[in-house]
């Protein structure tokens, strides 16, 4: 049996896998045998990954939505896109949950050239320069050029003064941050440089996917009881975070969502961040 991935490749199905990404929606034991169970009849040689996910997800959704949202969460960050412009403005809000300062879009001048710098963050003495790299691709991989340019983007501001927040500062470092993966070279290349690197997969323990999960940091995308057009009304009215939704759920007023639909979104919403996800 073989899965074609979105790039078009063949792979063979890999029933371990697939029953591990179900176990990360936080389904059960249980639930996870269930749902593999209710699916496996229906796969064929050659199914695409995009008709796995989706017979999956719609598996997951009959348990309990807030596993379909956490299921979806990697379409869910694509759906940031469609040229990332709200994927820096969610990384922006992952530094504030960890008590930074933080400002998008910003262009500075640094010693050769000006820079256009994706998400600042500040905290205490400490500046970052973040450079947010996002893909539509779902299979999409950052070559080593990426950090190559990233590093002399840092160098090339580094040492010099600018005023954020208020205060005359320095950038103290820089992070490169991706929806995407990896390729071997990009992690050696950062690795031997000291440039940090944060993806949907590396580094181990601490990737993107991990944090999000472990924090509840879910973009709002996630949810599942929202439109399309629901998720471009709330993304603009600055409502990233499923969390921001639950803090202001008045906003829903005001972008005319249907009270009784209101309440499926809070139910969802208060399940999917009050039941973080703890990873190996």
């Amino acid at each position: 049996m073989r899965v074609k991935k979105y790039s078009g490749e063949l792979v063979p199905f890999d029933e371990t896998a697939l029953r591990r990404s179900l176990t990360r929606s936080g389904a059960t034991e249980n639930e996870v045998n269930m749902v593999y169970e209710s699916i496996k009849t229906s796969v064929y040689d050659g199914i695409s990954t995009k008709e796995l996910y989706e017979m999956a997800f719609n598996a997951l959704r009959g348990k309990k939505n807030s596993y379909a949202a956490r299921y979806s969460l990697k379409k869910a960050i694509r759906e940031l896109g469609p040229e990332g412009f709200y994927f820096e403005k969610w990384i922006a809000r992952l530094f504030q949950e960890d008590g930074y300062e933080a400002i998008t879009g910003q262009t500075v001048q640094g010693h050769a050239v000006s820079h256009e710098i994706d998400v600042v963050a500040v905290k205490g003495n400490e500046m970052l320069a973040v450079e947010c790299k996002f893909r539509n691709d779902a299979d999409a991989k950052i070559s080593v050029t990426t950090p190559m340019y990233f590093k002399s983007r840092k160098e090339d501001i580094t040492g010099i003064s600018y005023n954020f927040f208020n205060q005359d500062r320095e950038f103290t470092d820089g992070w490169l941050v991706t929806n995407a993966y990896l390729t071997t070279d990009s992690i050696s290349f950062g690795n031997y440089y000291k440039v940090n690197l944060l993806s949907w997969d590396y580094p181990k323990g601490s990737c993107l996917k991990t944090r999000v999960d472990s924090n509840a940091e879910y973009p709002v995308t996630c949810l599942t009881n929202i439109t399309e057009q629901d998720k471009a009304m709330l993304l603009k009215s600055q409502v990233i975070l499923v969390k921001d939704l639950v803090k202001t759920p008045q906003v829903m007023d005001r972008i005319q969502i249907p009270k009784d639909k209101q309440s499926l979104i809070l139910k969802e919403a208060n399940e999917l961040i009050n039941s973080p996800l703890e990873h190996e």
